[in-house]
């Protein structure tokens, strides 16, 4: 039996929906996104005034907690600035530093994930020393020093965006 018409054009409209959903998402060769800076002390304060909210993975707001792109996501936003959603997208934006020259309001990006072949964790700097972040489930938002054992085996590297 041959599906109708109407269940033709359901499916179709179905898939232009789900492909137009998607559409915001942007991958590392869509290169469409303007990140929109915001002063860095303004970026350091927001993180400083979430810390102590739960990690929840998938979480982008205080209420409902952070994972760690989402940490940086919502200062952003909360700044009136913005970049993309995910720590891989977030690594894809502003321009590369180099761990020496790192400042407050840089994001640092590390390979947590197996393999370690690319960023899967992203926190904020404060200064040259030491970095905000939403670090795990069971944990919260937090400081760490970026010359800790795990952090300096896992670092990638890290962007500015201005």
């Amino acid at each position: 039996m041959r599906p109708s018409r109407a269940a033709l054009a359901a499916v179709l409209a179905l898939g232009l929906a789900l492909s137009w959903g998607c559409a915001g998402v942007r991958t590392r060769s869509d290169r469409r996104f303007r990140a929109v800076p915001v002063p860095a002390r303004n970026l350091v304060r927001a993180a400083r005034s979430q810390m102590g909210v739960p990690y929840a993975y998938g979480g982008s707001e205080p209420r409902t907690g952070f994972d760690c792109s989402g940490l940086v996501f919502w200062c952003y936003r909360r700044c009136g600035g913005r970049v993309p959603r995910t720590a891989w997208e977030q690594f894809h934006v502003g321009t590369p530093v180099p761990r020496a020259r790192l400042r407050a309001g840089d994001l640092v990006f590390f390979a947590t994930a197996s393999g370690g072949h690319q960023p899967s964790h992203v926190g904020i700097m404060v200064n040259h020393r030491w970095f905000i972040h939403a670090p795990a489930a069971g944990q919260y938002v937090r400081l760490d020093e970026l010359d800790n054992n795990y952090w300096r085996r896992t670092y990638y590297g890290a962007r500015r965006v201005e």
